[in-house]
């Protein structure tokens, strides 16, 4: 069964490597088995025959000579005792025999088990009962007798026949040995060549396998890795829509619908990055619109609303002072609260500004020093400070990379809270120090004021919350979510810190900012 996602195999591609190769592998090894097994049978008959020739009849050949020359031997001894009578004679005679009788036994030895060698075995038993009856008739019973005295006609006509026999009979076996002889020389050479021939085809096959596989392996392997490398090149050379078809073995199909899969991934994914690309233009389109809206909505309200309110302010002021001897007291608390509520709405307006400037307004640069920054800070707050007593103590601050303005705004917001919601026995007292946590500052500010609790946490830095009465305390509730919208901006964050300060009055907040490549190392204790 195909896999979840694959087309049904068809060709090659229902077989696997594994597969292909197995059985070639078995079908080769078997040729390889079968040729090498000739062989080396070949190589073992030509061998046998081999021996059988040097070590069997070439020895047998010899003694054949040697049993003729003995019973030559024989004749020529026993005569010669005949006509000398000299005992030397007789110790030749029986010296022959004895040769005789070995080279008989050892061609007996030699050709046993040789093919055909029964035949010549046959005529050597003839020859040596011819021998023996040669001996018995004639040469035992003259051994037996003194010598010096002529041989009688008759005794000597019978021997030399019973000896002609002998001859007779060593003819056809000197035949036989000498035709086995050329028919193990013909073996021989029959096997030689046969081993030769099966050496070499073991070597053709071992050559045509190594053909074979060089082409399985090529058909396999290389044709379709090519195609597919070619096909995927031309992928990666951005033709997305160029289809991956590469049919071979079942795990180069696999491969290849695999990457064909990623392809179609990648296309679809292309054109869906293409499509929200799009959108994304359209939206920034429609952002830029939307700000550019903003910022007349910006001007409009710095310039637009504020003066009506300026106008409300100072005619207010102006009834008050040609009219206030007129007015009773509920008449002029009214002119107040007029001029109170226009003023707060031009507060408010223009932290509502200063808050939609943040990140759309800015001059950024690479390394701000933030203890200059403090320094101006407190300037701009002296008159506040002269006025609760407060005490602000300022660490060795790093620089970083930012807008000098926003965080000049965020070190005021801070420093400035925490003067105004202080408590009222004793005068403000505020520390802002920094330490480096890694990659990033991480500063706090801390007060002995009138605290916060845990539970208004994350409501603090909402824009427009405020946990206490405005009549108790002044401000437009903004103060804090600029703080975190300038932090924010800059990469950081911000937070309320409500781990238990051992009974310690007061707040203190948290915030971290980017180190820059140029920034301070400089280590400051909380």
């Amino acid at each position: 069964m195909p896999a979840a996602g694959l087309p049904e195999p068809r060709g090659m591609s229902r077989l696997r490597l594994v597969q292909i190769y197995r059985w070639g592998s078995i079908i080769l090894g078997l040729l390889l088995l079968v040729s090498f097994a000739q062989a080396g049978s070949a190589l073992y008959g030509n061998n046998q025959a081999r021996n059988t020739l040097i070590d069997r009849i070439d020895p047998a050949t010899l003694e054949q000579f040697r049993l003729s020359s003995a019973i030559a031997a024989q004749d020529m001894a026993i005569r010669d005792y005949a006509s000398t009578g000299r005992p030397a004679h007789v110790l030749d005679y029986r010296a022959a025999v004895a040769q005789e009788r070995a080279a008989a036994a050892k061609m007996r030895r030699l050709l046993s088990g040789v093919a055909r060698g029964a035949t010549v075995t046959d005529m050597l038993d003839r020859v040596s009962a011819d021998a023996a009856a040669w001996r018995t008739g004639f040469a035992d019973p003259l051994a037996a007798t003194p010598g010096g005295r002529a041989i009688e006609r008759a005794r000597d006509e019978e021997a030399r026949r019973l000896f002609s026999t002998i001859r007779n009979d060593i003819a056809p076996l000197q035949r036989s040995i000498t035709t086995l002889h050329g028919e193990a020389a013909a073996k021989l050479r029959s096997r030689a060549s046969t081993a030769l021939w099966s050496a070499v085809v073991a070597l053709g096959l071992v050559v045509l396998a190594a053909l074979a596989l060089t082409l399985v392996f090529r058909r396999t392997v290389l044709t379709p890795m090519s195609l597919l490398g070619g096909q995927v090149r031309a992928v990666a050379l951005g033709d997305f829509a160029h289809p991956l078809d590469v049919r071979g073995p079942a795990e180069i199909d696999e491969l290849a619908v695999i990457i064909d899969g990623m392809r179609r991934r990648i296309l679809d994914e292309w054109r869906a990055t293409t499509e929200a690309t799009r959108r994304l233009d359209a939206q920034a389109g429609e952002l830029r619109r939307s700000n550019a809206e903003l910022e007349q909505f910006a001007y409009v309200a710095s310039h637009d609303l504020q003066e009506p309110l300026r106008k409300v302010a100072s005619f207010c002021q102006m009834i008050e002072r040609r009219y206030g001897d007129q007015l009773d007291e509920r008449g002029r608390q009214y002119i107040a609260f007029a001029v109170d509520g226009a003023k707060r709405m031009q507060a408010l307006i223009n932290d509502l500004l200063g808050f939609s400037r943040v990140g759309r307004i800015t001059r950024t640069e690479d390394s701000v020093d933030l203890n200059a920054i403090a320094r101006q800070v407190l300037d701009d707050l002296g008159t506040l400070a002269e006025e609760t007593g407060a005490e602000v103590e300022v660490g060795d601050l790093p620089s970083v990379p930012g807008d000098p303005a926003q965080l000049a705004r965020l070190f005021q917001n801070l420093i400035g809270n925490a003067v105004k919601f202080r408590r009222p026995d004793e005068p403000p007292r505020v520390t802002i120090d920094a330490r480096r946590s890694g990659a990033e500052w991480e500063f706090r500010c801390a007060d002995n004021g009138i605290g916060i609790e845990p539970r208004y946490a994350d409501r603090i830095f909402l824009i427009f919350q405020r946990l206490h009465p405005r009549e108790e305390y002044t401000g437009t509730g903004i103060g804090l979510a600029l703080c975190k919208k300038i932090v924010e901006f800059h990469g950081g964050r911000i937070w309320l810190d409500t781990r238990d300060r051992g009974g310690s009055p007061g707040t203190t907040f948290r915030w971290t900012l980017p180190a820059g490549d140029h920034d301070d190392q400089r280590p400051a204790p909380h």
